[in-house]
């Protein structure tokens, strides 16, 4: 099957016409289509979990079932709403779940997906939610997808629908949503790792920020022992991170973050922020989009990161790139030397002496910089195995406790 536009019109023909989810890099094409033709009855969430309870509230409202697409790794976060609140057993909620199958068994992937890539079909077949892979013949694919979707309605429940790579055509999102800076995020974190102490650490999130230091380290030399490269765990990164910090309080842990995994669990970001942990600095790397999937908008160009931190109890620095707004036309290179000077840890070391008079001001640190979408066409990947990159990071971390 490879027609986006025959896909969507089965769906509507079927009474689907609400979709909701989270961007998937087998699903982009159809996301960017929904993006590009659905307007108001298509509406990104933060996490699947979320986008399962919106098409719950859409049918209560309209008697009509929704649309949830997801990465397979997103199963995870859709669980408890699908077991206790949209099964036959509860609330009893038609909707059709569209699943990306990301590390499908003899198909080559990523590490990350090996495990989720096994258990897909499993996962529903323990839920209890019927569970179909769309074949790639257009007119079986359709066929499938209308009885799937009648299912879903007769039966009041969810139903899945799994979608190998490549069954969609390629198509490209043309709604995109400006730039919200001109700063590429490969120089921003370079700007950031080069002027850290041999002994500080990073913990980067999922996609294509631990891709950029993984490369940074191997541009600069610098090795990698002290990256701890989040590939999967989406949204848990800063979690990770305060878990270091909290165990090795002396050590300064600097966690990069995507606006994208902030959002997909914002409440981490609470929990951080009333942690008392000021050895850890949370850095979130914001350009309004899921980059690593298709170049989906988030809602991260129209919040306020650094007020939501300030009331969440971190203690908020100020960007460099902000430093230098009214003053002059900024370039990638005076935003790189702005990021270099705050990083140099002499605003931290500031905030330690303040510590040292007053215990109760022990807060993480918190700094936003906006950043351009898109990554080089030839970025990398890790060349070593999650588990080599665990080792390392351990090792160092107990030979510098």
């Amino acid at each position: 099957m490879r027609r986006l536009d025959t896909f969507l019109t089965c769906l509507q023909a079927s009474g689907v016409t609400f979709f909701t989810g989270v961007p998937d890099s087998l699903l982009k094409s159809f996301c960017a289509y929904l993006t590009d033709t659905c307007g108001a009855n298509h509406m990104i969430a933060a996490n699947e979990g979320g986008a399962v309870g919106l098409a719950a509230g859409h049918y209560l409202a309209t008697g009509k079932p929704a649309l949830v697409y997801m990465q397979n790794s997103g199963q995870g976060n859709a669980v408890n709403p699908l077991a206790s609140l949209a099964d036959p057993d509860v609330y009893s909620i038609p909707m059709v779940l569209l699943v990306g199958w990301r590390g499908e068994p003899g198909v080559k992937d990523e590490p990350q997906h090996v495990k989720q890539g096994k258990v897909t079909l499993s996962l529903f077949e323990t839920l209890g939610i019927p569970t179909e892979v769309l074949p790639d013949d257009e007119s079986e694919a359709l066929e499938l997808t209308r009885k799937m979707v009648e299912r879903a309605k007769s039966e009041k429940r969810p139903v899945a629908l799994v979608v190998r790579k490549g069954l969609f055509a390629e198509y490209k999102l043309q709604n995109k949503v400006p730039d919200i800076a001109e700063l590429k995020r490969e120089d921003a974190i370079q700007g950031i790792l080069s002027p850290l102490p041999d002994d500080a650490v990073i913990v980067s999130t999922t996609g294509m920020i631990s891709r950029e230091v993984y490369e940074t380290r191997e541009r600069l030399g610098q090795g990698h022992a002290r990256d701890f490269l989040t590939v999967g765990s989406m949204g848990h990164a800063i979690m990770i991170a305060l878990g270091i910090a909290k165990a090795q309080p002396t050590r300064k842990v600097i966690c990069l973050d995507g606006d994208g995994a902030s959002i997909m669990h914002l409440g981490n970001m609470a929990i951080c922020g009333q942690s008392g942990c000021s050895n850890l600095t949370h850095i979130v790397l914001n350009n309004a989009a899921h980059d690593s999937v298709g170049g989906q908008p988030t809602v991260g160009g129209k919040i306020d990161f650094e007020k939501i931190a300030e009331e969440l109890g971190y203690n908020v620095f100020q960007s460099p790139q902000d430093q230098y707004v009214g003053a002059r036309q900024l370039g990638v290179e005076e935003v790189a030397d702005g990021m270099q000077w705050l990083l140099s840890m002499d605003a931290l070391e500031a905030q330690s002496a303040q510590e040292a008079c007053d215990p109760s001001a022990a807060r993480p640190n918190f700094i936003l910089f906006r950043v351009a979408k898109g990554a080089r066409k030839d970025l990398g990947r890790p060349k070593e195995p999650p588990q080599v990159n665990k080792d390392s990071f351990m090792k160092n971390l107990e030979e510098k406790a």
